[in-house]
């Protein structure tokens, strides 16, 4: 046996991990003649190198340091924690626990398996650092969901005579997406990048880009897509990315097709993104297109490209297309589910999301377990159907699944209330709620106590909207209205005043989009951008005509016949 029983047990005594402590009293059993060998955990991985190792500790042999740092690497992209410690509990007792390139393995294997605090003990039990172990915690504590700490540690990193490489700054502009001062963050760092001259670097402006879409800049996205020389798959992937999230679908579907013309080959992500566009845009026969293309790819069964799927035809209005492509899927998730119930309660079919949620809480035999985004849907679907005790048990059902209700749910309860009319109970769960009421909430209320003509409520909820969205005319307008019904003329008059001192304009302007043969046209009040809108105005004109003749003739045939 390769391990002494004095190092493995002076080991189990002294180590804080208790999972390396587990490994050695796991490796100190072996040599006490348990029935079962340490051999069988490695055979489960599938490298060839692997097997090589396993060999190796088979016949007693010291695995070299590069030996050991290939099985690490290995451990990393199969994210298999266990072979991963039991090397480490190795790599101490043969005395390599100093070497700056085992111990930089290992703070990536560790990462890539989420073991974050291991992986930073490792670091920081570090005597010097590279740009491999630097890299890999950062990357490590960037996917882990700890962004603001990633980016502390590469503060951290530029004190150092340790210059940041190209996938350093790929790992800390990913962590920036989730931070409060995040475009502020994303520039700092985009200075930084061309500085040290990585701004040709793919994969850099990749996570720019997806980096300045995340908070809207997309003036910043087109000019960084527009300098690169040579477009590529990532770049463009990117792009169509970028274009989905912020609402821009006709780019999105542009750039789509270029790409398809050029035999460009797309990510399963960019046709998710494109599936969304389709159905922002409502252009039923694009989306047709793309699910053929997922067909031919053989994407037909990756969950979120499915969810899309689903998701595209109902916002089509074909949600009969909907159900097949989910009644045809083999492997259903949370996800897919989700997505489902979505759908019809998206559809004006919110009686059939509740009909599958509580199929699905029924059958213990199908692998759901309902989480926040779900209880969202069916709330919505309580919404969409008007029942309001149905949604209020549902609401109260969150927490027999451990699930303490957030903000969305919050929302849907209130929407629920409020379109009901009982404004009182919807006001009181504003009060009950541990968070502050967004802008969206607070406009749902406010449409609500229009519709039910409460002076009082509406008059709160405006002046909450003036906080919250100083700029919009709309709680303005909505509250003019519930007066001037009300018949409270001095106090319209108030707020149009209080609308003009405030420099809040009245007019918003809305896009529309229409699809004509398979090519997406988009337009707004007063619009003179499109190449072919004198003829269009010409045919306006025309048909304005025509309504008016018609409207004559109906008028002269009503007084002739009276």
């Amino acid at each position: 046996m390769l391990y002494s029983n004095w190092s493995l047990n002076h080991f189990t005594a002294y180590t804080r991990n208790p999972q390396l402590r587990r490994t050695a009293l796991f490796i100190l059993g072996l040599s006490r003649g348990l029935s079962f060998t340490a051999h069988n955990v490695f055979d489960k991985s599938p490298q060839s190198h692997v097997t090589a190792f396993v060999q190796g500790n088979r016949l007693n042999k010291i695995p070299t340091k590069f030996e050991l740092c290939t099985i690490l690497n290995s451990c990393a992209k199969t994210q298999n924690f266990r072979l991963g410690s039991q090397i480490h509990a190795q790599i101490l007792d043969i005395g390599f626990d100093q070497n700056l390139y085992i111990n930089s393995s290992l703070v990536n294997m560790y990462a890539k398996c989420g073991a974050i605090v291991d992986a930073m003990k490792v670091f920081n039990g570090m005597e010097f650092h590279d740009q491999v172990s630097w890299t890999s915690i950062i990357s490590g504590l960037s996917q882990n969901g700890q962004g603001k700490e990633a980016i502390s540690l590469f503060k951290k990193m530029l004190r150092t005579q340790i210059i940041p490489n190209c996938f350093t700054y790929v790992s800390v502009i990913s962590s920036c997406t989730k931070q409060e001062s995040v475009s502020k963050c994303s520039e700092l760092l985009h200075a930084h990048v061309i500085k040290l001259g990585h701004e040709s670097n793919k994969f850099v402006i990749s996570s720019l880009i997806d980096n300045y879409s995340k908070c809207g800049k997309m003036d910043k996205v087109v000019m960084l897509f527009e300098a690169c020389i040579i477009k590529d798959s990532i770049l463009l992937n990117s792009m169509i990315s970028a274009y989905s999230h912020n609402l821009l679908g006709e780019e999105a579907l542009k750039l789509f097709i270029k790409m398809h013309k050029e035999n460009v080959s797309v990510s399963e992500h960019s046709l998710t993104s494109i599936l969304d566009a389709c159905g922002a845009l409502t252009v039923l026969q694009q989306g047709k297109q793309i699910h053929a293309l997922v067909t031919k790819t053989g994407s037909n069964q990756n969950t979120f490209i499915i969810g899309a799927l689903i998701n595209m035809y109902s916002k089509c209005g074909n949600i009969d297309e909907a159900s097949h492509v989910f009644d045809q899927t083999v492997h259903k998730n949370n996800i897919l589910w989700t997505s489902m119930m979505s759908a019809y309660a998206q559809s004006g079919r919110g009686l059939d999301a509740l009909k599958i949620f509580d199929h699905l809480v029924m059958e213990k035999e199908i692998d759901f377990t309902p989480d926040h985004v779900c209880f969202t849907v069916v709330l919505t679907a309580c919404n969409h159907s008007g029942l309001l005790e149905k949604g209020v048990d549902y609401f109260e059902k969150m927490r027999s699944y451990n699930l303490a209700p957030e903000i969305d749910q919050y929302a849907c309860l209130i929407d629920l209330y409020a379109r009901k009319g009982d404004l009182e109970s919807a006001r009181k769960v504003f009060d009950e709620m541990p968070f502050e009421g967004n802008a969206v909430m607070w406009s749902c209320f406010l449409s609500c106590c229009k519709e039910y003509g409460n002076v009082e409520l509406g008059r709160e909820a405006a002046y909450k909207l003036f906080e919250l969205e100083p700029c919009s005319p709309v709680p303005y307008l909505i509250l003019a209205d519930i007066c001037g019904a009300a018949g409270l003329w001095n106090e319209v008059g108030n707020i149009r005043k209080m609308m003009r001192e405030n420099g809040v304009r009245k007019c918003v302007v809305g896009w529309s989009w229409v699809e004509v043969d398979n090519e997406v046209h988009v337009f707004s009040v007063g619009d003179l951008s499109h190449v072919r809108s004198d003829d269009i105005y010409l045919e306006l004109e025309k048909l304005s005509l025509e309504m008016m003749s018609e409207c004559s003739k109906q008028y002269n045939i009503l007084i002739s016949e009276s």
